[in-house]
């Protein structure tokens, strides 16, 4: 007889860990799958096209109705779990009882909003589903203004998306330059400059007092007294993992859901995956190790040995058009030495972080190829003394056994 395995969530992570298993152990488990969006798994990454109008959300479905009906999974979409009784194991959903056998909580993160004074005016949007990019849609309109609170990638792809639909935008940015977390500050100044230069205005140190207006968001007001009119707000500050379902059940929780190697919570029978969780203290919103968790899991549901190892992961993306890549430690210090390459007229800008005769970190600006190799050196911490003079050049510039071509004359 069939386990009963309820699922909690639909988003990239609650897929790949479907596809695992409808795969790999076809007839192991009747599958109920809940979500609180009347929608199945989509892929979240590519909701930026849909907002510029390069796509459509039907472009972006990974898991549409067929597909469940193929795998004999049980959708309740647009239902809200309520609450989870992990004694008698069942779920109390909005529409009624399940009972489970395994149950698997990929509850996701929920946007953070600024609670400033106005934040809840009409006009006032998060960003971070398919129900917000359309929102967001319906209020694009050429001449109208929008104000993005954030500038990280998200806020920069919504800004993108809003100027795209011919909007005036400026983007509002609490740090002193651009994506801190992922580009320092010289490469944060270039991706200003071109984010201005598609028509996107950028105000750096911009802390946010509160949004005026009447009966909606008219303007954002800086502490500094400046004052941005706007027709809508975007907010893309960040996100919160979302564990109080798991939290209310008695399920351990931290910053979020936690688990071990197995994605397994102290609750027999009880799972956690994606956005939600913790594990060792470390939260994860990228794709990657979201897709690692979900191979983990699958395996532990189905008796194969498997454990979730945390991968230094390297950001390469296009931002709005900005080709760029960091990864590793970038920050200078004493002990450390740094190669840096620039080339104003063509936008390009490299630095290489190396200590001890190792790179250990590197960002790179407008032309990123190479970017995979130098990842790959940070990853085996080799020493690459020997390629000291032609690094910044990347692999092409080196010999077949990864020795620099000047060494090898030598």
């Amino acid at each position: 007889m069939a386990e009963r395995l309820i699922i909690v969530g639909a988003g990239m992570a609650a897929g790949r860990v479907l596809e695992h298993l409808t795969e790999e152990a076809p007839d192991r488990f009747e599958i109920t799958l809940f979500n609180a969006e009347p929608r199945g798994t989509y892929n979240r990454i590519m909701l930026s096209p849909v907002l510029s109008g390069e796509k459509t959300y039907e472009q972006i479905v990974t898991h549409d109705a067929d597909w469940y009906a193929r795998r004999g999974v049980t959708c309740r979409f647009g239902e809200r779990v309520l609450s989870i009784d992990t004694q008698a194991r069942v779920v109390e959903a909005e529409h009624g009882q399940v009972s489970y056998d395994r149950l698997i909580l990929a509850t996701g993160s929920a946007p953070f909003i600024v609670p400033v004074p106005g934040h809840r005016l009409p006009g006032v949007l998060a960003y971070r589903d398919l129900d917000d990019t359309d929102r967001m849609i319906s209020a694009a309109r050429p001449g109208a203004r929008a104000v993005v609170i954030g500038g990280g990638l998200l806020g920069l792809e919504a800004a993108a998306g809003l100027r795209a639909r011919g909007m005036a935008v400026t983007v509002l940015h609490l740090m002193d330059h651009l994506m801190e977390r992922q580009l320092d500050p010289e490469a944060g100044a270039l991706l200003k400059e071109d984010q201005e230069r598609k028509g996107i205005d950028v105000i750096l140190d911009a802390a946010t007092e509160e949004i005026a207006g009447k009966t909606r968001a008219e303007a954002v007001v800086l502490k500094d007294g400046r004052e941005i009119p706007c027709d809508i707000v975007v907010m893309a500050v960040g996100i919160r993992p979302s564990f109080q379902l798991a939290q209310t059940a008695g399920i351990a929780c931290g910053r979020a859901i936690t688990v071990d190697a197995q994605m397994r919570t102290q609750v027999p029978g009880v799972y956690a995956l994606g956005e939600c969780v913790e594990f060792n203290g470390a939260l994860f919103g990228l794709v990657a190790p979201l897709y690692d968790q979900a191979r983990v899991l699958a395996h532990e549901l189905t008796g194969v040995a498997d454990a979730f190892v945390p991968r230094e992961l390297a950001t390469k993306l296009k931002v709005t058009g900005c080709d760029l890549f960091s990864a590793g430690d970038f920050t200078g210090g004493d002990g450390r030495e740094e190669i840096v390459f620039r080339d104003p007229s063509a936008r390009i800008y490299k630095r290489l972080v190396l200590e001890r005769g190792r790179l250990i970190g590197a960002i790179i600006y407008g032309d990123v190829t190479g970017a995979n190799w130098l990842h790959q050196l940070i990853q085996e911490g080799r020493d690459v003394s020997t390629m000291r003079e032609t690094l910044i050049f990347g692999p092409d510039a080196q010999g077949t056994d990864g020795l620099s071509r000047s060494s090898l004359a030598a």
